[in-house]
């Protein structure tokens, strides 16, 4: 595991490569390494979680073959033998050594071979032109942000926003309607992100970048699901089976592993797996008093059943400004889940009792179809009702219309009728093939699951030194979710059934049984007047800061305050702490000038 960056058909001196190294050092505190030549240069940080000795990057093969990488490649031991089979020899056993090789015999398509997490960047210099290619997983595991530059045909990339504002050539001016995106999503879908000159890689694709020329983008083929029609139970136990074996693959590492319990079914199921296989370390996090939603119950069941050495982490409300500082400078843009906050902390206790890998629970809702939105949107598209606008307001900080009413005049004229989703999203959701739930559920893989929850949990544990490994992301488990009929992801008030039958007899009945609840911070009870939460928030909303920002009216958000401390209400603790984190980020991030108006088709 690692953090990359580098530039292409560009300038820049060693100390601007050392800096942006620094920049993303905790990503990868055991070694830095850069390779440059003219117009070129690429950098890593490594975080050693296999060969512990070996690995070092940038790797080569030959003169003209130079790779970083970052992430996890769990079939590495298969390539390595397949490719001494074909004469290759190698230094160490470390998962990323096969790449310059397996890139040689197969060329671009070398990434069809993976099985595994990554961001990779080949420069291959062979006679001809020199070409950068820059690749991702399937699911978007590991981000890698970009900037292009079309007057000068130069790339700059990076694994964080952070580190990649760190080449000079990276302008900080933000994106116009980011705002509307950010809060009609909890953070912006698709490509674009608040930055208004930096885009993020998609899930599953390849940039080929020729000197001189516009950069090519290939979408790796989808094979599309393959329909399964076994019943519930032999199905369930297939996916069982399935998740079993995944788990076990990514127990496998040189430094100590652990899991995230959260007391929730996804989890477990991973915490019971993963205590099969070994003696195990779980973690699960709390806050301070008593408060709603209080997992460290159920979680200790968990715990107490599949036999782990277990841990609660817990959070002083007293400290969450000063954690929400850290939290947004580390996130590089905005996320509205305030469990951002307990993640931080979770993933630093995890490094702090000596853990470098933590195996989650993360991505099972998307995949197996676990939200409430996806059981309200299929119940009201039955009864013949507009599914689409109830589910997009259940996705947004709060629906459309008290969205525009937060905003001035002026932003709302610059806004038009702009949707807050990316185009491609909104016509996939609402004419793609399928049922609503197939076009819900492709939706959530493809767009909503990298963007809110995978970046979120790549930043977070890698800004403590923590890798995360995500069994509910691998092929196979994807694979298998994609498939499932309507009536085995939801019936009625059931959701995610199939994996509810995989969990029977490794999952406590208590947990099984329980009322779904979001692993989420008691946000609602915590923004009271008086709280250090509410101290924080007024700040950052001043009417000051409110009218120099241009974008949001103080009128509006002043009536919200009132609101909260008359009636607390979860959308309006939630908009409040939306916007706060916005502020936030852009006294963190942006330089302080008003934005120019970038709001029509994205940069």
């Amino acid at each position: 595991m690692c953090r990359i960056h580098g530039f292409f058909n560009s300038h820049g001196s060693p100390g601007e490569m050392d800096a942006v190294a620094a920049l993303h050092r905790r990503g990868g505190p055991d070694s830095t390494g850069s390779a440059a030549g003219p117009g070129w240069a690429l950098g890593s940080n490594r975080l050693a979680i296999v060969d512990i000795d070996g690995g070092e990057q940038p790797y080569r093969l030959g003169e003209h073959l130079t790779v970083v990488f970052n992430g996890e490649i769990y079939n590495h031991n298969e390539l390595r033998e397949h490719l001494r089979g074909l004469g290759h020899r190698f230094a160490d056993r470390c998962d990323g050594n096969v790449l310059p090789a397996l890139y040689q015999e197969y060329g671009e398509s070398f990434v069809d071979h993976l099985d595994g997490m990554y961001a990779i960047a080949v420069l291959d210099r062979r006679p001809g032109r020199a070409v950068l290619l820059l690749a991702t997983d399937d699911s978007g595991m590991k981000p890698l942000y970009y900037r292009w530059d079309p007057a000068h045909r130069s790339l700059h990339f990076a694994s964080e926003i952070p580190a990649l504002l760190g080449f000079h050539a990276v302008g900080r001016s933000r994106w116009d309607a980011g705002l509307d995106a950010y809060l009609a999503g909890k953070t912006p879908f698709g490509e674009q992100t608040m930055f208004a000159e930096i885009k993020v890689m998609p899930p599953a694709t390849r940039m080929r970048c020729v000197a001189g020329e516009v950069p090519v983008f290939t979408r790796r083929a989808d094979p599309g699901p393959e329909p399964v029609t076994a019943g519930l139970d032999e199905v369930a136990d297939e996916v069982r089976a399935t998740m079993r074996s995944e788990v076990r693959r990514l127990l496998h590492a040189d430094v100590p592993v652990s899991v995230i319990t959260s007391g929730g079914l996804d989890s477990a199921l991973v915490t019971a797996l993963a205590a099969e296989r070994q003696p195990i370390h779980s973690f699960t996090v709390a806050y301070r008093g008593t408060w709603p939603f209080d997992e460290r119950r159920y979680a200790a069941e968990v715990a107490r059943r599949a036999g782990t050495t277990h841990h609660v982490v817990e959070i002083d409300p007293v400290d969450f400004p000063a954690l929400a500082q850290t939290v947004v400078a580390h996130l590089g843009q905005p996320n509205a889940d305030p469990i951002t906050l307990s993640s931080y902390a979770l993933f630093a206790a995890v490094r702090e009792a000596g853990f470098t890998v933590a195996l989650t629970g993360d991505a099972a809702d998307e995949m197996f179809g676990g939200y409430d939105r996806m059981r309200a949107a299929t119940g009201t598209a039955a009864a013949g009702g507009d599914w689409l606008t109830g589910y997009l307001d259940a996705l947004a900080v709060l629906p459309a219309a008290r969205r525009r009413a937060l905003y001035t005049e002026e932003y709302r004229r610059r806004l038009g009728d702009r949707p807050g989703l990316p185009r491609e999203a909104y016509e996939a959701l609402r004419g793609g093939p399928g049922s609503v739930l197939a076009r819900i559920s492709e939706f959530e893989r493809r767009f909503r699951l990298p963007a809110y929850h995978l970046r979120r949990v790549d930043h977070l544990s890698m800004a403590n030194s923590v890798e995360a490994r995500l069994p509910f992301c691998q092929p196979s488990v994807v694979r298998a979710a994609r498939g499932l009929p309507d009536d085995l992801r939801i019936r009625g008030d059931q959701v995610k059934r199939v994996l509810y039958g995989a969990g029977r007899g490794l999952v406590p009945p208590s947990v099984l049984n329980r009322a779904k609840q979001p692993f989420t911070l008691p946000l609602t009870a915590m923004l009271t007047p008086g709280s250090a939460l509410w101290e924080m928030t007024r700040d950052v909303l001043s009417p000051d800061r409110l009218r120099d920002g241009g974008q949001l009216s103080p009128a509006a958000v002043e009536a919200l305050f009132a609101a909260q401390a008359a009636h607390p209400a979860d959308e309006t603790a939630l908009t409040l702490w939306a916007l706060t984190v916005h502020g936030m980020w852009l006294d963190l991030t942006v330089a302080p000038r008003r934005a120019a108006s970038q709001v029509g088709a994205t940069p």
